[in-house]
């Protein structure tokens, strides 16, 4: 009897490093017409640089020389990445800002330095799709409200005072993401974030961020940004 041929279908193979940074350009050069000018500043500038550094200082070595070139061209390498992954970022933030949820997607997605949020709203606004978010991090709670000011202060209140009755000495900060012409853009959400003064210990956050998640009720995620897929694609 022959022999029956192995009709297993074969795992799907992720693409290459290379093949993903590729990507990554293609998308963020979609939405960022600035991305191609500010890569070829990044990787030239420490390129050249190097050379000149190498041809003033190496007094005719040749193997000083190269050693400089080949530093210069991994420092312009760094560059790029660095420079690909933050405008990516932003490029990926500006396809969700303005709709609802897109600040649970970047609490989800992007919060460093010790802070604890999540992609569920603790408000939301049945009618508008307005919600209040919270983070909890090392410099305290941050309330932050997506959508008009004039539409949310009342919910971003309420919240506000539920905070202070069960924190006690808990500093309290609000941040309004929205179209309001002093609002935070997405895009810096976390990084504005991480520039709050520590006033907490990590014992402390833990305990605030379990007093409050203990009394939040669960609430749906506003329709427009499914936070699951709303990371944004970093170049590694």
């Amino acid at each position: 009897m022959a022999r029956s041929k192995d009709k297993t279908p074969k795992p799907h193979k992720e693409p290459g490093r290379i093949k993903q940074m590729w990507q990554v350009f293609q998308m963020t050069r979609r939405y960022d017409s600035k991305i191609v000018p500010l890569l070829l500043v990044g990787f030239f500038v420490p390129l050249v640089a190097s050379i000149i550094v190498a041809i003033v200082a190496t007094d005719g070595n040749v193997l000083t020389l190269v050693l400089w070139i080949i530093a210069g061209l991994l420092a312009g390498v760094l560059a790029v990445l660095i420079i690909l992954g933050r405008r990516a970022e932003k490029a990926a933030y500006s396809q969700i800002e303005g709709q609802p949820g897109a600040v649970g997607a970047v609490l989800r997605s992007s919060l460093k330095g010790g802070w604890v949020g999540s992609e569920m709203p603790i408000a939301v606004n049945g009618k508008t799709q307005d919600a209040v978010y919270r983070a909890v991090g090392r410099g305290g709670v941050v309330l932050i409200s997506e959508g008009p000011r004039t539409r949310t202060a009342r919910m971003l209140e309420e919240e506000r005072r539920t905070v202070t009755r069960l924190g006690g000495h808990v500093p309290v900060t609000v941040l309004s993401v929205g179209p309001d012409s002093d609002a935070v853009p997405l895009h810096k959400l976390a990084s504005r974030l991480r520039k709050i003064k520590p006033s907490l210990t990590k014992a402390e956050v833990l305990a605030v961020n379990n007093r409050l998640s203990s009394i939040t009720k669960k609430l749906p995620i506003p329709k427009g940004v499914d936070p699951t897929k709303a990371r944004p694609q970093r170049g590694n």
